[in-house]
Order: structure tokens, then C-alpha cells, then sequence
């Protein structure tokens, strides 16, 4: 079986409006966040008071206000897909502290729902269907998925389509809610949404990665994969960045989940073609990922 994914020195490997959510519609201002001075008592019997509460809707309102318009402006020309979603800062640290920033509080999106070449940030989709399918590691196939995310190499990737070919994987994407992936007639395609969730259910340890062992051995070669001109660099010195690029021709992607120095963590998925840009050349990508992190946490 052949797949049309392209080698080059390593194979290379949005959303709705302010108020919907990336995976389905949630308001971000809930039903019981009402504009009131009227004090609660919450679970651990503090008392505290509602206006609080709205005034925490309204700045995260006005982040997430900002972070859309920027998308929806760089995302025009059909040319860029971005997916970002705030996850649950790091206990007990400095964001920890700012409400803003609860888990899912933060999320926006520009041509999140749209196909696009994956290059090999295929190989997320790879590792969940072995992880979920008790696959059998040797010191062969060990090194080759090390090999897979750490250097973005082919090998071992293709031998896995090969071995269990492109309807089967697609299969069990498509039962975890994702878009079929591969297909023997074009490049492996999918959406920065699909992106997004794989590493959503990658940190938070759940579905195909529900296996510590195995999530950590991901998240660590991830943490090690050698091409970070995009989002690690754009997230700065001191930040922890597991991601995987994907490059081929003019497509130019990364898929993150990134914890920032202040303990802010946040998952962010851009996908790039076009603009007659090299393979390899993150700097759209950098671009777009400072701005983000800049409108969100005023870094």
C-alpha cells in the first residue's frame, strides 16, 4: 500500500464566533453568572461575592474578544488554521491564582473545521491508534517511534499504514471523533480542531493516552523534537513546549501543548501553506504564536 505522504529531509509533518467553544457550543458566560452584587458562600465556606464572578466574565470576554478578531484576520485569506484552547494553569503557581484562566475558560479558533495537509503531525494520530491498540514494542520499534516524533523520520510511521493500512486506522479515528486522516490517493489531511483535541486527551491522560507510561513517553519526545522555530520560540525561555511540526512543500504546521514560566498552560495548534513560504520556515507560525500568547496572557 502506498501513501501519498511526501518525504523531505524528514517528513513534514477554526472557529466559531467569541462565544462558541472549540468542541461544540459553550457560552462563555454561563447562566449562572448573572450581573450581582448578592454574596455566596462557596465550598470550602468562604464567602465571596458574585460581582466577582462577572467581573472575571467580563475580562476573560474581552481576552477571548481580542485573540478571535486577531485570528479572524490572519485566518482571511484561507491560507492559516488555528486552533487555541486555555487548559488549567500548573498548581500553585502565579496564574494558578487568576480566575481568568480556569480550565476551558479560553478558546478561540479561525478555519478550525478545515482540511488541510498534515504532514507529520499525522504521527499524533499514529501513536494514539498503537497506544489504544496494545501494540507490541521492541528495541527496534521503540527507536523508530522515538525516531518518529524526536526527528519527524518516516520510517517507522509508514511501515505501521503498511502493516495495518489506511480504512483500519481511519476507523478508529473516526470512532474517537476525529476526520479520516489517511487515504492512498492524497496526503494525510486533517483540521487544527482534530489537532487540538488529540492533545487535549493527550495531557489530560485520557482515551488512547490513559496509559501513563505512555503518555509520558510521548509527551517527552515531544518535549525533544528538534525543529521549535515555531511555537517553542515564540513561548520563550523558561516555557515547556511538547509539540510536533509537520513540513511538506509550503505547508509548514505545529500542534503544542505549552506551560508557560508563570505556570499558564494552553494548547495551540497552527497550520500554515502558501505565501510561498520554504519548507521548514516557522516564522508565520512564530508570528501568530507570540500574538496568541501575547492577547492571552499579556506576555
Amino acid at each position: 500500500m502506498r501513501h501519498l505522504i511526501r518525504r523531505t529531509l524528514a517528513v513534514g509533518v477554526g472557529l466559531l464566533a467569541v462565544t462558541s467553544g472549540v468542541w461544540g457550543v459553550h457560552h462563555v458566560v454561563s447562566g449562572h453568572d448573572r450581573q450581582t452584587t448578592n454574596t455566596t458562600v462557596n465550598a470550602t465556606g468562604t464567602t465571596t461575592s458574585s460581582s466577582n464572578s462577572s467581573t472575571t466574565d467580563a475580562k476573560r470576554t474581552a481576552i477571548q474578544t481580542k485573540i478571535q478578531t486577531y485570528l479572524n484576520q490572519v485566518g482571511a485569506d484561507k491560507t492559516v488554521s488555528v486552533t487555541f484552547k486555555n487548559l488549567t494553569p500548573k498548581a500553585g503557581s502565579t496564574a494558578a491564582q487568576n480566575a481568568v484562566y480556569n480550565s476551558g475558560s479560553l478558546s478561540a479558533s479561525v478555519n478550525g473545521d478545515t482540511l488541510e495537509t498534515s504532514a507529520s503531525t499525522y504521527k499524533l494520530f499514529i501513536a494514539a491508534y498503537l497506544f489504544s491498540h496494545n501494540y507490541t514494542w521492541t528495541d527496534a520499534t521503540t527507536t523508530g517511534f522515538n525516531n518518529m516524533v524526536v526527528n519527524s523520520a518516516n520510517d517507522f510511521s509508514e511501515s505501521i499504514l503498511s502493516e495495518y493500512g489506511a480504512a483500519t486506522i481511519n476507523q478508529y479515528l473516526t470512532s474517537q471523533g476525529w476526520n479520516n486522516v489517511f487515504d492512498d490517493d492524497r496526503a494525510a489531511e486533517t483540521t487544527s480542531n482534530n489537532l487540538a483535541s488529540v492533545l487535549t486527551s493527550l495531557q489530560a491522560g485520557t482515551g488512547a493516552f490513559s496509559d501513563r507510561s505512555l503518555q509520558n513517553w510521548l509527551l517527552s519526545d515531544m518535549s525533544q523534537q528538534v525543529y521549535r522555530d515555531g511555537i517553542p520560540a515564540a513561548a520563550g525561555t523558561g516555557a515547556t513546549v511538547q509539540d510536533k511540526v509537520g513540513f511538506l512543500d509550503d505547508v509548514n504546521n505545529d500542534a503544542a501543548i505549552v506551560t508557560m514560566p508563570n505556570g499558564a498552560r494552553f494548547i495551540l495548534v497552527i497550520m500554515t501553506h502558501g505565501h510561498n513560504q520554504a519548507t521548514l520556515d516557522f516564522s508565520r507560525i512564530n508570528t501568530i504564536a507570540k500574538q496568541v500568547i501575547k492577547l492571552a496572557y499579556d506576555a
